[in-house]
């Protein structure tokens, strides 16, 4: 015979599966009053000891930290006076102190400002850009020398272009950086046909690299044999547009000399010196050491109201003695737009001397590097 057999019921009482009046899951059930009574139990067990310690800890940190805050804000004026009354200094003397609650008077501070100008003798200058043709001859290191001294005693702003055919020498270089001016250091490649015409191009190649860079400033033709006076630096400052001045010249034959330049009305020039027949011809009668110009003129024609704005370079086509007159013909158009320096042409500021030695002789056993510096060598 085939038996069913149940599976037991979780609980003990089998009269709860049988349809008796009590069940598990019904409110008068042994089971849920059980339940009730642990959850009841558990809520109103009471907090442990160290839960209350961490409370009491965080409400007491917010008490001082509030007091704190209060006491923070609440004004000191006793200590703080006590604190001013007392004197902290030592035995030394102090600058006086300013106090901050007083005033500030700004005229003071300008009147610091001009002290501070007259202290470090500010004064505003034009730029003098003085250029140098120099080339490889027996005194070259001496003229260099020479007028390099001169420069370095005139105020600043000033920069010194010096331009040297072919190829920048290294005993030319050594001799710029020993001045402590500020200089340039310039090469002409042009291949020259008659050696005569070098410094023409040199001046060129300084002109163009003005009118490149746009240097603003006076510009001057100083060759490096002629004599300068430091005052006649100081009188080309003045220059609004193009100044001209008398310069004595030592004649070919050395036994006088002879005066070329302007003659001079006050601030105007109204006529010229000359004593070469062969000059005779030239519109104006001045030396290349004898004028300056205002460097604008190369770049800005306009500022001058030129007609044109061809490049102002000086001529190699010209026969020699004729490229001052005809590079300053390109500058100005007469002598209403010259200026004399100084007032009434009344002084020599540089001397033209044409001292050169073409043939310097050396006492036995010196050697003359490169033409410019002689050395005994070592034996």
């Amino acid at each position: 015979m085939a038996s069913i057999r149940r599976t037991l019921s979780p609980y003990q009482d089998r009269s709860h599966q049988n349809g008796g009046t009590t069940s598990p899951f019904s409110l008068n059930s042994p089971s849920h009053k059980h339940n009730s009574t642990t959850r009841f139990a558990e809520k109103h067990i009471p907090p442990r000891k160290g839960y209350r310690t961490w409370r009491r800890s965080i409400y007491s940190c917010m008490l001082f930290f509030l007091i704190g805050f209060l006491l923070g804000l609440a004004p000191f004026g006793e200590f703080e006076e006590d604190v001013r009354s007392r004197d902290f200094s030592f035995e030394v003397n102090r600058p006086p102190t300013l106090d901050v609650k007083q005033d500030i008077v700004v005229d003071k501070v300008e009147l610091a400002v001009q002290n501070l100008k007259e202290r470090f003798d500010y004064v505003a200058r034009k730029q003098l850009i003085v250029v140098t043709p120099t080339y490889n001859r027996a005194l070259q290191a001496f003229y260099l020398n020479r007028l390099g001294h001169v420069l370095r005693l005139v105020p600043p702003p000033l920069v010194w272009i010096v331009v040297e055919m072919n190829a920048a020498s290294t005993e030319t270089a050594d001799i710029l950086r020993g001045m402590g001016i500020m200089y340039r250091h310039l090469v002409c490649t042009k291949n020259l046909t008659d050696i005569k015409d070098r410094g023409v191009h040199q001046r060129n190649r300084a002109l163009e690299h003005i009118e490149h860079h746009k240097l603003d400033g006076i510009v001057y033709f100083a060759d490096d044999d002629n004599v300068y006076s430091l005052q006649l630096f100081e009188t080309i400052r003045e220059i609004s547009r193009f100044g001209t001045w008398p310069v004595a010249m030592l004649a070919q034959s050395k036994n006088k000399a002879t005066l070329e330049g302007p003659v001079c009305n006050g601030s105007q020039v109204i006529g010229w010196h000359t004593n070469e027949k062969s000059k005779r011809l030239r519109r104006f009668h001045v030396d290349m050491s004898g004028f300056a110009f205002n460097s604008t003129i190369l770049w800005d024609p306009k500022r001058w109201k030129k007609p044109t704005s061809a490049l102002i370079r000086q001529l190699d086509t010209v026969k020699e003695g004729f490229q001052e007159t005809t590079f300053i013909e390109q500058l100005v158009e007469d002598e209403s737009q010259m200026e004399a320096t100084p007032l009434g042409c009344s002084k020599i500021m540089n001397w033209h001397l044409h001292l050169e030695a073409h043939e310097l002789g050396y006492p036995k056993g010196w050697l003359l590097q490169k033409n410019l510096d002689a050395v005994l060598p070592v034996k």
